[in-house]
């Protein structure tokens, strides 16, 4: 595998922060690799810009932000106009298609996926919006397996909501998987 540089961007109480969080633990911990996560927050915990960077390598990791990362998430518009530009030449650009218009030219492959409505469709709660957003980028990328983030689920959410989080991946993975195919 090569190194995989991550930016996941969007506003607070989207659980974007959350998701990288997610992934990083569970290609540490249930993939064997070597991660890192670091976070940032707008001026405001809940509405305010957050970015989280990801990387993920069976290498060592020796600096852990990112600077140009191939694979780009963005949850909201103002994440989509503020780090579009920053993506590797030839990446993974992916946006929820109800919150984010593709607008500038960005030479990255770009996913536009209904992750949002799928899941007020499918399950009713914004509360896992996440997970199906991770679910997507697994499903596109084989970063790490399914298996292995419901691992990490499992020792992170109370049991309950076990089921939900579950069917949001799905989705998600679902989601990912046929839009690359």
């Amino acid at each position: 595998m090569e190194r995989s540089r991550l930016v996941f961007s969007g506003s607070g109480g989207q659980g974007v922060i959350t998701a990288a969080i997610i992934l990083a633990k569970a290609a540490v911990i249930f993939e064997g690799k070597n991660a890192t996560q670091s976070q940032s927050y707008g001026a405001a915990a809940r509405g305010g810009a957050t970015r989280s960077d990801v990387l993920i390598s069976d290498s060592e990791i020796f600096f852990p932000k990112v600077v140009q990362p191939n694979i780009l998430v963005s949850l909201t518009q103002e994440s989509y106009n503020t780090f579009s530009g920053i993506i590797r030449p030839g990446g993974l650009l992916l946006v929820d298609s109800k919150f984010v218009s593709i607008e500038n030219k960005v030479d990255a492959k770009h996913l536009a996926l209904p992750m949002y409505d799928t899941v007020m469709e499918k399950i009713g709660k914004p509360i896992v919006f996440n997970i199906c957003m991770l679910g997507a980028l697994l499903g596109a990328t084989r970063l790490v397996r399914g298996e292995s983030i419901l691992k990490v689920l499992e020792t992170t959410i109370p049991k309950d909501f076990m089921e939900m989080n579950k069917t949001a991946l799905d989705l998600g993975i679902h989601m990912g998987e046929s839009a690359v195919n």
